[in-house]
């Protein structure tokens, strides 16, 4: 692996990105974030060091409402002439690339579908998963050499479909999180104390997560929509009716595990009956 890497944007996703380039062999030539942070990564802070110009990929990490000044303070460093600008946001369309490509340099998306909330274990979680990618056709080589070195794979972002992608990746990685944080209220409400509520849901979660290494959709589920059992959805509304949220949520999910549950057979009477119901 022959390219050189600069990190702008030292929070997790810098910083667990970093940590995983360097295990993977990648030289990563700076870190640079808004301050300097004892006890943890070398991070340079400021003005973009001279370092950024032994740079083959700038990798911008920030925010999206700050990748575009970011993109200013990348195109006033010393940055190489052949260098290639990436950012790694999974929606953003930065009206400043326009400027980067005008200067002379490819740019791009390398966008990790990987939830980096802990940069001690982003190489673990890097490796394996999968690279959102686009942008000129160096970038996109660029990217793909950098996904191959972390051992993740990659595909290309559609043109104009980047909010529609990323709106699919937050569905699957954040919302687990309000599923568990709903469930373990609705459990902890019938009197079972909130710990050992939550215990016993994460670990309900776990398996669940577990099954869909072995099947997919709903060849990995249980429950009574797939049973086609009208009755116990029902007791479930009911159970539900005085906590809108909770409510909400279980009649939208619902609705689509019934889409679902008509794929393995289930007995289509039954899954209108329940349909009438959830609405």
């Amino acid at each position: 692996m022959n390219e050189r890497v600069f990190i702008l944007g030292a929070g997790r996703a810098g910083t667990g990105l970093t940590r995983a380039f360097r295990m993977s062999g990648v030289a990563v030539v700076g870190l640079h974030g808004r301050h300097v942070q004892e006890g943890r990564d070398p991070v340079s802070a400021g003005p973009i060091p001279g370092t950024i110009a032994t740079a083959t990929v700038v990798l911008i990490t920030v925010r999206d409402a700050q990748i575009d000044d970011a993109l200013r303070e990348v195109l006033e460093a010393p940055l190489a002439p052949d260098a290639v600008v990436l950012h790694a946001s999974g929606s953003a369309e930065p009206g400043m690339l326009e400027q980067v490509r005008a200067r002379g340099h490819a740019a791009g998306t390398f966008h990790p579908l990987v939830p980096l909330a802990d940069p001690v274990r982003a190489p673990q979680q890097l490796c394996g998963a999968w690279v959102g990618i686009d942008g000129d056709e160096r970038a996109k080589t660029a990217s793909r050499g950098l996904a191959a070195a972390l051992g993740c794979r990659v595909f290309e972002i559609p043109p104009g479909q980047k909010a529609r992608y990323h709106a699919a990746a937050v569905i699957v990685s954040n919302f687990p999180a309000v599923l568990l944080a709903v469930g373990d209220r609705v459990l902890a409400e019938t009197g079972i104390p909130a710990d050992t509520a939550e215990q016993a849901l994460r670990a309900l979660c776990f398996t669940a997560i577990a099954n869909l290494r072995r099947a997919h959709g709903a060849a990995s589920l249980t429950g009574p929509i797939i049973r086609g059992d009208v009755d116990t959805i029902r007791r479930h509304l009911g159970a539900l009716a005085d906590d809108p949220g909770a409510l909400e949520v279980y009649r939208s999910l619902s609705r689509a595990l019934v889409d679902l549950a008509s794929e393995t057979g289930t007995d289509p009477d039954r899954l209108r009956a329940i349909r009438a119901l959830l609405d």
